[in-house]
Parts: C-alpha cells; sequence; structure tokens
C-alpha cells in the first residue's frame, strides 16, 4: 500500500483544489466540462449540491494535479457549498455577461468568500457567455474589469462554447497558486535551532544551579 501510494504521488508534484462559484445559470458547469473533457453541451443541466473533475496539465516543468469542484448556484444548496470554501486553494467567480443581475451577485460571493474560505485563497474574476451576440450583453468587459480591479484579482472573459479563454483561465490561476505555495515551501525550511547555553564569563546560570534541599 505504502509503495503504491508514493507511486500516485510521484505523478504530480503538486495538488490544487479550485472550486467554480456563482449564480445559476452562468455556465460554470459547461467551464468545468470543457476544460476537464473538451466538450460542449447545449443541454442545461443543474448541478445539485456539488460535483469535481480532474485533470492534470503541466505549468513550467510542473506536474498540476487539479482537482475542480463545481458548485450548485441555487440559494438552496448554499448551505451544503460553503463546507467546500475551506479546502479551496483557488476560487473562479464566474457570471454571465449577458445577465447583469449575475454580475452584480458576485459582491455577494465575494462576501461568502470572505467569511468561509482561507484569507490567502487566490481568487479570480471569469465573465462567461462572452461569444454572445453584443445586443444580448448586459455587462460591458469594462465593468467586469473594474470590478477585478477593485478587487485586486484578475478578469478573464471565456466562452465555454467556443472555448475562449477557457485554459487561459484555469492555467492562469494555476501558475499563480504553484507560485504562491512554492514560495511557502521556501519560506519553510528548516532553521538552526539555536540551544540555551550557560555563558562561562558570566558566573554560574540560575537554570544550572542545585536546588538548595539538595546542597551538602
Amino acid at each position: 500500500m505504502a509503495v503504491a501510494t508514493a507511486r500516485a504521488r510521484a505523478d504530480y508534484d503538486y495538488l490544487i483544489k479550485l472550486l467554480l462559484i456563482g449564480d445559476s445559470g452562468v455556465g460554470k458547469s459547461c467551464l468545468l466540462l470543457r476544460f476537464s473533457d473538451d466538450s460542449f453541451t447545449t443541454s442545461f443541466i443543474t448541478t445539485i449540491g456539488i460535483d469535481f473533475k480532474i485533470r492534470t496539465v503541466e505549468l513550467d516543468g510542473k506536474r498540476i494535479k487539479l482537482q475542480i469542484w463545481d458548485t450548485a448556484g441555487q440559494e438552496r444548496f448554499r448551505t451544503i457549498t460553503t463546507a467546500y470554501y475551506r479546502g479551496a486553494m483557488g476560487i473562479l467567480l464566474v457570471y454571465d455577461v449577458t445577465d447583469e443581475s449575475s454580475f452584480n451577485n458576485i459582491r455577494n460571493w465575494i462576501r461568502n468568500i470572505e467569511q468561509h474560505a482561507s484569507d490567502n485563497v487566490n481568487k479570480i474574476l471569469v465573465g462567461n457567455k462572452a461569444d454572445m451576440d453584443e445586443s444580448r450583453r448586459a455587462v460591458p468587459t469594462s465593468r467586469g474589469q473594474a470590478l477585478a480591479d477593485e478587487y485586486g484579482i484578475k478578469f478573464f472573459e471565456t466562452s465555454a462554447k467556443t472555448n475562449l479563454n477557457v485554459e487561459n483561465v484555469f492555467f492562469t490561476i494555476a501558475r499563480d497558486i504553484k507560485q504562491r505555495l512554492a514560495d511557502t515551501d521556501n519560506k519553510a525550511e528548516p532553521q538552526a535551532i539555536k540551544l540555551n547555553k550557560a555563558d562561562p564569563t558570566k558566573g554560574d546560570d540560575k537554570a544550572l544551579q542545585r536546588p538548595a534541599c539538595c546542597s551538602s
């Protein structure tokens, strides 16, 4: 069993857990399906609770195993999905560029992140369905960029249908997380342990004196 575990770990250098959040119908499941299986379906099937996919990629000479969790956007499921915030290393906030309410709700999702996720979690803003005709667009690219700038996070517009920027989004957040983990590993290198020793130039150290009850 131990050998099998070691071999499994050797298959990748980093395991990164990502979370997709956003209102129902913005295309989270389609983005995940496009990235994991390179496929797209026009059938809308509501995600019940939570689902996940795994894809291993190579970034900067390192093998990265991505475990991507797709959450339900409906309000009644949010109590289920909050349990997954803590384990997430990166979160993709997704809205639909043809649905202004889904964009406005990004602030609510960010508040959920601040309440439930780790302080150092990486975030990225995604405006999906960018392939739609401009006459149907409700959120200009500039508004998406402005919101991302406000929170100090990166921003992409995507289309799961045409595969626009889908890999860019996942690769970008994965690379940022990999760098954060590498920086953390470097800072965690063991330091020399200093032992407290009595200074012979300063006479007897009280810590080395025998208790009075033991003196002769």
